[in-house]
């Protein structure tokens, strides 16, 4: 077992005896070869210029002492925490697992640990996101879990961050997906079937993702002479139990609808519970669309048209421009592409699926 110690400059890594010997540290190291901890730790990166003696020297130390840099000594030598996090206002449900997985994958590459931090909307978020970033290497933020007046003095102290499912924050680059297009796209569609009278079940406040996808929404059923104005219904989560609730007020509000789309498959699975609650068929009196194609929406009844986004792979370019970051190289924003995938709820005989572009 490492024994740490804490000193005011961070943490130090301390001999231990193991197997009735102590085993060498980077002081060793250094002492050996009459050089800094400054000069093994470039010699190890092997990022800056080492005269040939001198690593020779170095190398010749830890020869000597049968010493191999364990993780903490790289870490401490490089001054890196090895780990970086991640920051999600909520963990439930296949979205954040998958994006989770997605980045854990990449970082596991890297041989870097992954702090997870959910906020789960407390009121200290800020803080606790501040203090994250004093323990990790590098940082993504999703959404809307802190503010913009957050996220920018945790940049401006030359922290690595990546934003992720919104829009950049300043020189702050960002991962996303393709929101307003797609939901363009699918109300259309909608409308294709003969609708006129169209619920949007969602909170555009909660998630920057779902005010682009309210946006792509409005934006088509105005073009199509639609009156928005009682069209968005707001839901105060993104799980079934939420979307049931929406689906309930909305029907019992006696509101003529005949299509409802969703912000997610989740809320739209409470809704499909709520209009066959109400003794409504889909599609036939009642068309609901999601969003996300996760495992569920081939599963529910009908399967619901939804929109796919690569959410495996949100996580894992977002955990990829991090590194770049990290390694002091510049990157730029990502807008991932996604695709409708049609099915029985919105009345469509067999699934299909179209590509949709890239554009926020």
């Amino acid at each position: 077992m490492k024994l740490l110690t804490q000193r005011a400059g961070g943490t130090m890594p301390k001999r231990v005896r193991v197997e009735g010997r102590e085993r060498p540290s980077v002081y060793d190291v250094a002492a050996r070869a009459g050089v800094s901890i400054a000069t093994v730790s470039r010699v190890l990166r092997g990022t800056a210029p080492v005269a040939a003696e001198t690593r020779r020297r170095v190398l010749a130390a830890a020869d000597e002492l049968r010493w191999r840099p364990s993780r903490l000594a790289r870490a401490f030598v490089e001054q890196s925490h090895g780990a970086v996090g991640i920051v999600f206002p909520d963990l439930g449900g296949p979205y954040y697992s998958a994006v989770i997985a997605g980045f854990e994958e990449k970082a596991a590459e890297r041989r870097s640990a992954v702090l997870i931090l959910a906020t789960h909307g407390r009121a200290n978020a800020d803080e606790l996101v501040t203090d994250l970033a004093d323990r990790v290497d590098g940082l993504v933020v999703m959404g809307r879990t802190v503010a913009d007046d957050t996220i920018a003095p945790i940049a401006a102290a030359n922290v690595p961050v990546v934003l992720l499912a919104r829009a950049p924050v300043g020189d702050v680059a960002a991962v996303r997906t393709a929101n307003a297009a797609p939901a363009d796209a699918l109300a259309q569609h909608v409308l294709s079937h003969g609708r006129r009278h169209v619920a949007f079940v969602g909170d555009p406040a909660r998630s920057p993702d779902v005010s682009e996808r309210w946006r792509g929404v409005r934006r088509a059923l105005q073009r199509g002479g639609i009156d928005v104005s009682q069209a968005l219904v707001p839901c105060d989560g993104f799980d079934v139990e939420h979307g049931y609730k929406a689906g309930l007020e909305l029907f019992a509000l006696g509101n003529v609808v005949d299509a409802v789309m969703c912000a997610n498959d989740e809320i739209a699975a409470g809704v499909l519970r709520a209009v066959t609650g109400y003794g409504l068929r889909v599609p036939d009196d009642v068309i609901v669309t999601g969003w996300d194609d996760t495992p569920m929406a081939a599963r529910t009844h009908p399967p619901l048209s939804t929109v796919r986004q690569p959410m495996h792979e949100l996580g894992a370019r977002a955990a990829v421009l991090l590194f770049e970051r990290i390694e002091g190289h510049s990157i730029s924003s990502v807008v991932l592409r996604t695709s409708l995938v049609l099915r029985a709820s919105c009345g469509c005989t067999s699934q299909q699926a179209t590509a949709t572009g890239g554009r926020p």
